[in-house]
């Protein structure tokens, strides 16, 4: 049976399948490293993207404060803060990604907070690769709130 992607609106992913041809793969059927993988990248499109919009910094101020955001100790917090709001089926996803077996850890983060790391990526990766665009930035929006503005 052919997979269909869930949302057959209008997201990101459809548009780059529709540009350069590409085919729709179950993200049920991919490894939990591979939804990290592209997970990783999900949540750095967000960071980079809040930080661009929410401040007149230079490229090498942008980068030192994503630095601080994407980290395993960051995006480990980052999991706690949503861990509560997770369906069973996308805790399910979570914690296939934490208890995958990885090849290496950082020498700078502590192991419990890569595994949760990778597994809050692996979530994203599922969430952006379903085409639950709207699922995904409702976990982004509690993991990175608005900034508050400065009435002063």
């Amino acid at each position: 049976m052919e997979y269909k992607h869930e949302n057959q609106g209008d997201t990101l992913l459809s548009r780059i399948r529709a540009a350069l041809g590409l085919p729709e793969k179950d993200p049920r059927q991919l490894s939990p490293l591979v939804l990290a993988y592209v997970g990783d990248t999900v949540y750095d499109l967000y960071v980079r993207t809040r930080l661009i919009l929410s401040s007149d910094a230079t490229a090498h101020g942008l980068h030192m404060q994503a630095t601080r955001l994407v980290c395993a100790r960051a995006q480990a917090a980052a999991l706690h803060a949503i861990v509560d709001t997770l369906s069973e089926d996308k805790l399910a996803v979570y914690k296939r990604g934490r208890n995958s077996h990885m090849g290496t850890v950082p020498k700078n983060a502590a192991i419990q907070d890569y595994r949760a790391a990778t597994g809050l990526e692996a979530l994203l990766g599922y969430l952006y690769l379903r085409g639950q665009d709207a699922r995904l930035t409702e976990l982004m929006a509690l993991i990175l709130p608005p900034k508050e503005e400065n009435h002063g």
